[in-house]
């Protein structure tokens, strides 16, 4: 018995909109099966299902890990878990962040692509930085199809915008004309069928083991040096050491606990840490200067050379802390030949 074709969808900021559009438009006989992954936050309950269910005719709910897929149902990543194609079943797993994300929109396409080539769509809608240009991309390396939101109607277009630059798409439209794309898409044949996989033995190789660290997390401390050579960065989410890869026109990093980013999302990652590590630097500032200012109470009414240096030393702190105040509240900038404040 043939599979039913498969559509993976990936939104991210904006997307709830756009998925109320995609699911108001598929017809009630639609007979594909539809995973859905929507950045969410981990503690956030789910409303997704009853929305997606609400506004259109096929019933969509939360899978359980292993549960069989089948046609005319939605399927939505539950929050803090990735969801994953396992062939006919689903895979509900918490394995590592990717883009700083679980579930992750490139985890779910990429199982998709492995264990369902070429019989698989892929769709990027609204959303932020650019989860889902990878995995669109290795759709289409292995002979599926790729759909991707028009920018110019999501509300955020980063990751519509990414997939259009990074990938070779084959429709590019409004939301609520993509139900009516995907019912013509499943009921004209097989998606993709007759492509070509253009993957190699290696990208193969790559591929299988990503789909396994998103599930489980690498097998074993060393199995991420398959993917390509260490990088000089660390891993914000754990610290340990990254390789580095490219992948098509995009570069990718991932770490040897499995974190996962390409350069876009480990630049943001890295733009948060450097806030973080300013807040800290300035509270530690602050409470020298509560020290030093308590010091100089303690010396009342005294005077002399200890005195005017402890006095010296609480203004330079000071001064330092305001250019620290500055930067985390992005009220300053330094000048190209202006140190860090010390």
């Amino acid at each position: 018995m043939t599979s039913p074709p498969i559509v993976v969808i990936g939104a991210s900021a904006g997307g709830i909109e756009a998925l109320r559009d995609l699911a108001a438009g598929l017809p009630p006989e639609y007979p594909g099966t539809l995973c859905v992954v929507l950045h969410m936050h981990a503690e956030t309950p789910s409303a997704l299902p009853h929305i997606l269910s609400r506004a259109g005719p096929l019933p969509a709910r939360h899978p359980e890990d292993g549960e069989e897929l089948r046609g005319g149902t939605i399927y939505v990543a539950p929050p803090d878990h990735h969801l994953l194609v396992d062939g006919h079943r689903a895979g509900v797993k918490r394995g590592p962040k990717e883009n700083r994300f679980r579930p992750s929109v490139d985890a779910l396409f990429r199982s998709a692509a492995y264990t369902r080539a070429p019989g698989v769509i892929g769709v990027v809608l609204s959303g932020m930085l650019d989860d889902g240009t990878s995995g669109l991309w290795t759709i289409k390396r292995r002979g599926g199809v790729a759909v991707v939101q028009d920018p110019g109607d999501a509300a955020f277009d980063p990751m519509p915008r990414h997939a259009l630059e990074q990938v070779n798409v084959d429709h590019q439209l409004r939301a609520q004309d993509m139900g009516p794309l995907l019912a013509r898409l499943v009921q004209g044949g097989v998606p993709g069928a007759g492509r070509e996989d253009r993957m190699d033995e290696h990208e193969l190789e790559r591929l299988m083991l990503e789909v396994g660290m998103s599930a489980l997390g690498p097998d074993s401390p060393t199995s991420v040096q398959r993917l390509g050579p260490y990088s000089p960065f660390t891993c914000p989410e754990c610290h340990g050491a990254m390789v580095q890869f490219r992948e098509g026109g995009v570069t990718r990093f991932r770490c040897h606990t499995g974190h996962a980013y390409t350069a876009p999302s480990l630049l943001a990652e890295l733009s948060e840490a450097i806030e973080d590590k300013l807040y800290q630097t300035l509270r530690a500032m602050e409470e020298g200067i509560l020290l030093l200012g308590e010091l100089g109470r303690q010396a009342g009414d005294l005077s002399g050379p200890q005195v005017t240096a402890l006095l010296e030393r609480a203004r330079e702190v000071q001064r330092r802390a305001d250019v620290i105040q500055g930067l985390a509240l992005g009220r300053r900038t330094l000048a190209p030949d202006e140190p860090l404040p010390r």
